[in-house]
């Protein structure tokens, strides 16, 4: 029996009112967490060997091996992360694509129940997911945004949040670091620098939240001198001599 036809009304293109942020293309995340990580880590890695009395150039030194170290670390971590991710989705997706080929009818009930559950009447919606199933790709694409929700069609590319990473690590970590490439002798203009970067690296990361820049800022400034202040604590309670 053929399914029912639903005559609809001619709809007017709708009007576009407002746009959202990128937020699934998987350079957000490990851009912003990048940044930060680099600026605090390598911060706190140049006061914890600065409290330990060592020379400019130990400390730059050091400030640099933390910068690569850490940058490579990042982009190792990030890119293996999302990559297992992505597989574990397109595991999952087989599984479904399977159940969508040989068990078809009782898909098409379970899509049809999901609809009766946001509201839809069962009668329509069992009209609607009969007729939503009749492509395979749709078909699939929407049990898996209904099901796991995701969209096959936008997964995040493992070498994107890999390369954001590591430019973003590599920035935020150079910042500290500049001063005593610059020739200063002093932890202050390093902590000066941190502290601005930090403020204003949290008060950026705003732009993509409902926080307001003085609060992201804030808690950036707050837990980064936190950190800083116990590895310079440790640096200066050992009082050892870099060599």
């Amino acid at each position: 029996m053929s399914d029912p036809k639903i005559d609809l009304p001619d709809l007017p293109d709708a009007e576009i009112h407002h746009q959202h942020r990128d937020v699934s293309g998987g350079w957000l995340r490990p851009t912003v967490f990048g940044a930060m990580d680099g600026l605090v880590s390598n911060f706190a890695l140049i006061a914890g060997v600065a409290g330990a009395s060592a020379t400019s150039t130990q400390v730059s030194l050091a400030g640099f091996a933390g910068l690569v170290g850490g940058a490579f670390s990042m982009a190792t971590g990030e890119y293996v992360s999302v990559q297992s991710q992505n597989e574990s989705t397109l595991a999952e997706l087989i599984v479904e694509r399977h159940e969508l080929e040989h068990n078809s009818e009782a898909e098409l009930h379970e899509l049809a129940q999901m609809y009766v559950a946001r509201g839809v009447e069962p009668d329509l919606a069992q009209q609607v997911a009969r007729q939503l199933s009749r492509d395979p790709e749709q078909a699939l694409a929407i049990h898996a945004q209904e099901e796991l929700g995701i969209d096959p069609s936008a997964l995040p590319s493992p070498w994107t949040a890999a390369f954001s990473s590591i430019i973003s690590f590599s920035v935020g970590a150079f910042i500290p670091l500049l001063p005593y490439i610059a020739g200063a002798t002093s932890l202050m203009v390093s902590a000066i620098l941190a502290v601005l970067a930090l403020f204003g690296a949290g008060a950026l990361s705003s732009r993509f939240t409902a926080r307001s820049w003085m609060f992201a800022g804030s808690r950036q400034l707050i837990l980064g001198i936190l950190a800083a202040a116990v590895t310079f604590g440790v640096g200066t309670a050992f009082h050892a001599t870099v060599t």
